[in-house]
Formats: C-alpha cells, structure tokens, sequence
C-alpha cells in the first residue's frame, strides 16, 4: 500500500469538511482558519480532516458524538460550536448531542456541561430557525 501525500490528505480533508457542513459553510471555516494562520488550516485540513476523521471503523455520526463530548470536558468552545454543527450535520439528533454533552458531567464537571449546553442549544436552535 503507498503512503499518502500530504497533498492527498488535505484533499480528503477538504471533501470531508465539505460533505460535513456543505461547500459554503466549509469555504467560510476555512476563510476564518486561514485567516488566523494558513498553517492552521493545512493542519486541521491535512490532519484532523484528513487523517483521522477518514479513519473507519467508526462513522461520522460516532466520531461527531465523540469529538462533541471531549470539547464540552475541555471547554473549547470555539470548536465545539462546530463541531455541534457537524454532529447535526452528520446525522446527530439534539438529543444525541445533548446526551454526549451530559455524559462529561461527572468527568469534567458540571460547569462545562453547562457550557456545552449553552452553546449546543444555540447552534440547535439556529439551525431549525434556518430550515
């Protein structure tokens, strides 16, 4: 099996960032990523995208409830507002995503289950104001 290129890796970034939130909402991030560092978005891109959100066994819906739950216990807020949005995007019900949110409560406290929630009800509640 050949290795892949970092070219190769940030493609598939690329494509599974735009199948996650669309080409417009995908080009938007990216714009705001390579605003702050172009070296950020090749490495989010090539990277996250890239390499490990390609992996299998688990789906995208699995990796989305995941990455919800570590960003809520790790107060990232930025990203967990994306990354709410992926998990509805990739099939997560609200009820999912908030379920994940509440599993950190006796891991990383009550206080960034609070947070998390906070957000995730936002970014929910514009998303059905949208559709």
């Amino acid at each position: 099996m050949t290795a892949m290129t970092d070219e190769q890796h940030l493609a598939n970034g690329l494509a599974i960032l735009k199948q996650m939130v669309g080409d417009e909402q995908a080009e938007r991030i990216r714009c705001g990523w390579r605003d702050l560092s172009p070296d950020l978005e090749r490495l989010i891109l090539g990277f996250v995208a890239g390499q490990i959100w390609t992996r299998s066994p688990l789906d995208l819906k699995t990796r989305s409830l995941c990455t919800v739950a570590a960003l809520t216990a790790l107060g990232r807020t930025s990203a967990l507002e994306l990354n709410v949005r992926m998990a509805s995007g990739n099939g997560a019900t609200k009820e999912e995503i908030v379920e994940a949110i509440l599993q950190m409560a006796p891991y990383a406290g009550f206080p960034a289950v609070w947070d998390g929630l906070q957000i995730a009800s936002r970014v929910l509640k514009e998303r059905d104001a949208g559709q």
